[in-house]
């Protein structure tokens, strides 16, 4: 479990925060053995309330070039499935982050916005991108361009969510959800989360070409293997992720 640990500052992105989740990022997709992960935050008001104010100068490098350090990026990049257990509220950069997980569970408490052009800027950490994708382009538009807050049963009505639970059972539901993936072949779950994230990206026939060739590059796994003899053993499978 990746935890933000900044409460006191809304657990708000400074560069620091940023160059530690993406170590633990790095750490993590080296760990063979690890299956699912959790990004959560301390405190009960905020998951992330975006990038802190006071060192957003320090995300931009350079007068002629302009760097923006990434939170989303290395969350995004993770081989395994993500989910993102939002404890409170989500903004700017914040929700950012959550959007770069593979699914979003929150508190039945906790807000969302992207917060960007209040301060006359724009999102850069991929919400022009992910928002659509997940949501659709018109209440992405609506978001983004607004700036509007809206609720956790909002956000689950229009699939920003896939669950909400009240706030003292999120962990709790996060922990059970990671278990049960975490009881399936490692390998064909890294394989789902691939063809679903870079199926959305092709066309339809380029989607289905590339499901079926990551489905018969699963039948060389000892995984599969060992699914099936189960199945037909009537036991339960051990996978190695192999």
């Amino acid at each position: 479990m990746v935890t933000l640990n900044r409460p006191e500052a809304g657990n708000s992105i400074n560069s620091c925060l940023a160059e530690e989740l993406a170590d633990v990022c790095t750490t993590i997709n080296l760990d063979e053995e690890l299956k699912v992960a959790i990004i959560t935050a301390a405190g009960e008001k905020a998951f992330c309330a975006g990038t802190d104010p006071e060192e957003l100068p320090a995300f931009i490098a350079g007068e002629e070039e302009t760097r923006l350090i990434s939170v989303a990026a290395p969350v995004a990049g993770l081989r395994l499935p993500v989910i993102a257990a939002i404890n409170g509220d989500a903004l700017g950069q914040g929700l950012e982050l959550a959007l770069a997980s593979d699914l979003r569970i929150a508190a039945e408490t906790a807000r969302f916005a992207v917060t960007h052009i209040a301060s006359g800027l724009i999102p850069w950490d991929g919400a022009t991108q992910r928002l659509p994708r997940i949501i659709g382009k018109a209440m992405a538009m609506e978001m983004i361009i607004t700036g509007k807050y809206i609720d956790a049963q909002e956000a689950c009505q229009m699939g920003l969510v896939s669950r909400l639970v009240p706030a003292k059972e999120l962990l709790p539901t996060a922990m059970a959800l990671a278990r049960t993936m975490a009881g399936k072949a490692t390998i064909a779950l890294q394989y789902a989360k691939e063809a679903i994230r870079t199926g959305t990206e092709l066309t339809l026939e380029q989607g289905l070409r590339f499901e079926s060739d990551l489905y018969f590059l699963l039948q060389t796994t000892e995984d599969r293997t060992e699914g099936i003899r189960a199945f037909l053993e009537k036991r339960a499978p051990k996978f190695k992720g192999k």
